[in-house]
């Protein structure tokens, strides 16, 4: 089978297509003949090895595991002896610890889902690392509720795009912030507000939210809090400076105990298939739609990781891996 991997760390220029055997099913696992994959940072950190503190997991001076590629949509081919969710010939989507860029991959069992018929595989592989991202930040840790009023910093981002759709879903009153050229983008995908931050600090206006969603990391622990409203939470979500992350974790609590309020990070978003079965139900019912900006072939995933880092990325950019 053809794979993408890379065997040091760097720019997209390590990316390497080679020839390699196709992989065999553990007792859990499941075998995916993968139709198509997306990019999510989480790639574009291992890839540059950024933090310096990825290598402490993937590897000091060069990558452990050469694959990358975490989401994946495709058809089964093969199940390990205790699988009993999924049978050959199933069509799922889901997450992978390594190998999504690939035409064969191995998955947990319970990281995968069945991919709604009506959906195409390349909406499924652009769904899940962000969308469960999104979910678990919004409903476990911002504890979302009907009526409330909802900022998602980075709402035009793959995490973003579907924070607000899983924030409408949910009741509330979106506001997107996002760039100019994402507007009428985060406007169609449900916001009910948005805010050019190249025109506007949403931080220094007399606005209040009852929760804020934060992908982009762009302000400080402070200035949230000054638009925080009595009893709201702030959730950052995703990877910032180890110096942000700091203030939030360290300052946020002291600061919001005086109004009873929530300043924190979510943890790690863990796939699974509960999770993953009420993205696919929400799919299926386009309460939530992908919004993808650029699909790539195998070949091109070095592109891909390319325009992931250098253009600001609208939504998601998927790997087409089966034509």
């Amino acid at each position: 089978m053809k794979a993408i991997v890379r065997y040091k760390y760097g720019a997209p220029d390590v990316l390497k297509l080679i020839e390699t055997e196709k992989p065999k099913p553990k007792d859990n696992q499941v075998l995916v003949k993968v139709h198509a994959a997306s990019v999510n940072s989480a790639d574009w950190r291992n890839m540059r090895a950024v933090p310096f503190l990825v290598r402490m997991q993937s590897g000091l001076l060069r990558p452990k595991d050469p694959r990358l590629g975490a989401d994946i949509a495709g058809r089964v081919e093969a199940v390990g002896r205790d699988v009993s969710l999924f049978k050959p010939g199933d069509n799922v989507f889901g997450e992978v610890s390594a190998g999504g860029y690939a035409e064969y991959v191995c998955a947990q069992e319970k990281n995968l889902a069945l991919k709604p018929a009506n959906i195409s595989f390349e909406e499924a592989a652009a769904t899940p690392m962000a969308a469960i991202t999104a979910l678990q930040g919004l409903r476990d840790k911002g504890k979302v509720q009907a009526g409330q009023r909802v900022l998602v910093n980075g709402a035009s981002g793959g995490v973003g795009t579907y924070a607000v759709q899983v924030a409408k879903y949910y009741g509330a009153e979106v506001t997107g912030v996002c760039r100019t050229r994402n507007l009428e983008m985060a406007r169609s995908i449900g916001a009910d507000h948005v805010i050019d931050y190249t025109e506007e600090d949403f931080t220094k206006n007399d606005k209040k939210y009852d929760l804020i969603f934060d992908v982009a990391a762009n302000r400080s622990v402070f200035a949230y809090k000054r638009v925080l409203a009595p009893n709201g939470k702030y959730v950052l979500a995703g990877f910032t400076s180890f110096l942000h992350m700091g203030h939030i974790l360290l300052l946020g609590p002291r600061l919001a105990k005086a109004d009873r309020q929530e300043i924190g990070m979510m943890e790690t978003a863990s796939s699974n298939n509960a999770d993953l079965a009420i993205i696919g139900e929400l799919l299926e019912t386009r309460k939530i739609v992908p919004v993808i900006d650029k699909v790539y072939s195998l070949s091109e995933t070095a592109q891909a990781l390319r325009h992931f880092e250098e253009e600001h990325a609208r939504g998601k950019i998927v790997i087409a891996v089966a034509q």
